[in-house]
C-alpha cells in the first residue's frame, strides 16, 4: 500500500493560522501600565539594556536585544549558560537585564537570579506564566499566555516564541518614537548595510576641499584639460572672478570640441562652458542624488549649502563604490 504524499502546503496553513489567531490576542493579554513602566525604564536606562535567555528563547532575546542596538538603545545579548560561568562580570550596576523564559522556571536562569539582582538596576522577565518564579522575582514583569503552540504535538516552541518576538518588537518600537529616533539616526548605525547608506546625505559622500578641481574663466582649454586629467574626476568647475562657480565642462565636453579642432592654446574656457550645470543641496539624502541623475541622464552633481554657495562635487561613481546600489 503506497503511503500517501504529505500535503505540505497543507500543513503550513495550519500552522499561518494558529499563530496569527493566537498573536492577535496578545494586545488584551498585556497589561498597560506594566508596558509603559517597562518601557519608561528602558528609555531612561543609564547603562545597558541586556537581554537574556536559552534555547529558542535565548535566540529570541539574542534578536530582540539587536533590534534595540540597531534603533538607539544601548544593549547586547548574555546567554544565560554562559553567564554562570564568568559572564556575569558584564553586568553593571547601572543596567536593565531582560529576561526571556516561556516556562519562567528555566533552571540555568533561576540559579543566577539573585546574582543577577544584585548586580543590576531593573530586572524585567517576559514569560508565559504569571506565577512562574521569575514572574514574582522580577522588578517588572509581562506575561503571555499561549493556549498551544503551532506544533501538532504541543511542545516544540512555535507560538510561544513568536509572541516573545513580537513582544520584544513591540517595546522596541515604542522606544524608538519615544527617542524621535529619525532614518538619520538609523543611517549612523548602519554604516555598512545597504539600507543605512540609503539615508546617508550628499555631504557624507561628496567631494570638496583640495580634491575638488576648480579653475578660473579665464583659464585656457590647454590648462583645463590638465586640471581634469590631474584630479581624475572627469569635469572642471568654473568660478569667475568674485570666485562664483558659474559653469562645469567635462570629458564629454572636452572630446566635442576637440573633435571641432580648435587651438588648445588659446581659446578660454568660458567660452565652451555649459553654464546651466545640474545642483542639489549638501544636506539632501543620497537616494535624492541617485534621482536626480536618472531623471537627467547624468552622472555628476554640484553641490551647494543653505547659502546657495558651491561646496562639492559628487559622482555616481562615488555612489556605486560605496555600495548603495
Amino acid at each position: 500500500m503506497n503511503k500517501k504524499s504529505p500535503n505540505f502546503f497543507s500543513s503550513a496553513k495550519k500552522t499561518f493560522s494558529k499563530e496569527i489567531d493566537a498573536l492577535s490576542h496578545i494586545p488584551k493579554q498585556i497589561n498597560k501600565n506594566k508596558f509603559n513602566e517597562i518601557c519608561k525604564v528602558i528609555l531612561n536606562c543609564k547603562g545597558n539594556t541586556v537581554l537574556m535567555g536559552i534555547g529558542k528563547s535565548g535566540n529570541i532575546a539574542a534578536k530582540i536585544s539587536s533590534t534595540l542596538s540597531s534603533t538607539g538603545t544601548s544593549s547586547f545579548y548574555l546567554n544565560a549558560a554562559e553567564a554562570s560561568h564568568g559572564d556575569l562580570g558584564s553586568l553593571k550596576k547601572n543596567d536593565i537585564l531582560v529576561i526571556l523564559s516561556f516556562s519562567g522556571e528555566t533552571e540555568e536562569i533561576i540559579k543566577i537570579f539573585s546574582t543577577c539582582k544584585s548586580k543590576v538596576n531593573k530586572i524585567i522577565s517576559l514569560t508565559g506564566s504569571k506565577d512562574s518564579t521569575l514572574a514574582k522575582e522580577s522588578h517588572l514583569s509581562l506575561n503571555i499566555n499561549i493556549s498551544e503552540e503551532a506544533c501538532p504535538l504541543n511542545l516544540a516552541p512555535t507560538t510561544s516564541s513568536s509572541a516573545m518576538l513580537i513582544l520584544g518588537d513591540a517595546i522596541a518600537i515604542s522606544i524608538l518614537e519615544a527617542r524621535d529616533f529619525s532614518p538619520e539616526d538609523f543611517a549612523k548605525n548602519h554604516p555598512g548595510g545597504k539600507l543605512g547608506k540609503s539615508f546617508l546625505k550628499v555631504k557624507d559622500l561628496m567631494i570638496s576641499g583640495p580634491r575638488l578641481p576648480i579653475i578660473s574663466e579665464s583659464t585656457d582649454l590647454k590648462d583645463a584639460i590638465y586640471e581634469i586629467s590631474h584630479k581624475g574626476l572627469g569635469l572642471t568647475l568654473i568660478k569667475n572672478n568674485k570666485n562664483k562657480i558659474i559653469g562645469v565642462f567635462t570629458d564629454g565636453d572636452l572630446r566635442r570640441f576637440l573633435s571641432k579642432k580648435v587651438n588648445i592654446e588659446t581659446i578660454k574656457i568660458k567660452s565652451l562652458m555649459t553654464k546651466s550645470f545640474k545642483s542639489i543641496n549638501q544636506n539632501f539624502q543620497i537616494k535624492n542624488a541617485i534621482d536626480q541623475m536618472n531623471k537627467n541622464k547624468i552622472y555628476s552633481l554640484v553641490v551647494k549649502n543653505e547659502k546657495n554657495q558651491v561646496v562639492g562635487l559628487l559622482r555616481m561613481h562615488d555612489i556605486l563604490e560605496a555600495k548603495i546600489i
